[in-house]
């Protein structure tokens, strides 16, 4: 199962030129990176402090993943592109409702 697996993922990678151990590994490292940046907006924001470098990290965190797969990748079907605006848009609204609500909690 899990060969199968592998010699699937192996075959996109073939056909895309992008590693999917790459691109996962990419995924999963970012997400500390990513939770440290939005615990810096909460900081910014309960100090009244800018918060346009720790939103620019958030950003590069929320879609370093998908950064490389634009770059790294060839002959991507458009519709790939489809679900990566569509994860970034949803991304992107998720983690500012979290940040309203623990700004809204913790009275900033």
């Amino acid at each position: 199962m899990l060969e199968t697996l592998h010699e699937w993922m192996m075959g996109l990678s073939a056909d895309y030129s992008v590693n999917p151990y790459i691109f996962a590994a990419i995924y999963v490292g970012a997400i500390p990176f990513f939770m440290g940046s939005v615990a810096w907006i909460i900081r910014n924001l309960k100090h009244d402090n800018p918060i346009t470098l720790p939103v620019i990290s958030t950003g590069f965190c929320l879609s370093s993943a998908y950064l490389y797969l634009l770059v790294a990748g060839e002959n991507i079907p458009s519709w790939v592109y489809l679900i990566i605006i569509f994860l970034l848009a949803y991304g992107l609204y998720s983690t500012y409702q979290r940040i309203k609500d623990k700004r809204k909690n913790s009275n900033v």
